[in-house]
């Protein structure tokens, strides 16, 4: 079923929101050469409790970490570890944050020092995908509207877009209904309404859309070890069209 959230519980979703968000900023003031993504876990940690906040990954159907974190080839999924970030290497981070009964959740690619133009083009357009799928959830129009918007913006780069994984509902679980894919035909799917809440997360690469499971059975890699870059934010349907609940307010 898909939710429609009330006024208070809207509230109570942004406030996640903007721990994830908070903690986003802070990751990426961190990022650099020389660090490792286990420090970056702590990091989260450490901040998300300070705020009354839950991390929602840890323990989710068993992941290990508090964010996930994906380097370079990595789509989605990665686990901290004692994995040092290299000059040149891009990462894409995810969080998630539990508190008073909701949901937040949002994601950032960063880049590690200097980078090369190819990669920080796809970073942009990853960004700007996001962008163009949220401005189609507007009352009245179809789920698919917003995917169909991704997909047409990044193919006319060359990039593909990951199937097998999507953007989702999100309030008093972290996966609601409806799945949020970042491809498709327009018009299709359920009608978007006011108050639905909704993860939008294109996941894009350099190369082939198509990807594998590493055999830790959490980290998603590009089949053709393509570079990736992954943006998420939640947001919710006003009257008058998306608001973004993880951004700085």
């Amino acid at each position: 079923m898909v939710h429609i959230r009330t006024s208070e519980e809207i509230e109570k979703i942004r406030e996640s929101c903007r721990i994830v968000y908070e903690t986003l900023e802070l990751l990426g003031r961190e990022i650099k050469p020389g660090i490792t993504t286990l420090r970056l876990d702590h990091l989260a940690e450490e901040f998300i409790k300070s705020q009354g906040g839950h991390p929602a990954f840890k323990g989710y159907n068993g992941f290990p970490r508090n964010i996930c974190t994906s380097i370079d080839e990595q789509v989605v999924h990665g686990i901290p570890s004692n994995r040092v970030l290299k000059e040149g290497e891009i990462i894409s981070v995810d969080v998630g944050v539990k508190k008073n009964g909701y949901y937040g959740d949002a994601a950032m690619t960063f880049a590690v020092g200097t980078v090369a133009a190819d990669r920080l083009q796809l970073m942009r357009v990853t960004q700007a995908s996001l962008d163009k799928g949220i401005a189609q959830a507007l009352p009245g129009n179809h789920l698919s509207d917003i995917g169909y918007a991704i997909q047409t913006y990044v193919e006319s780069y060359g990039y593909g877009v990951v199937r097998e994984l999507v953007g989702h509902g999100v309030g008093c679980e972290l996966h609601e209904p409806p799945e949020v894919p970042n491809y498709g035909e327009p018009g299709r799917g359920p009608v978007l309404k006011t108050g639905m809440c909704l993860a939008i997360e294109p996941m894009i690469t350099m190369g082939s859309y198509k990807v594998r499971l590493l055999n830790d059975g959490w980290t998603v890699i590009t089949e053709d070890r393509s570079p990736a870059a992954h943006y998420e934010h939640t947001i919710v349907i006003g009257v008058d069209g998306p608001q973004i609940l993880s951004q700085k307010a």
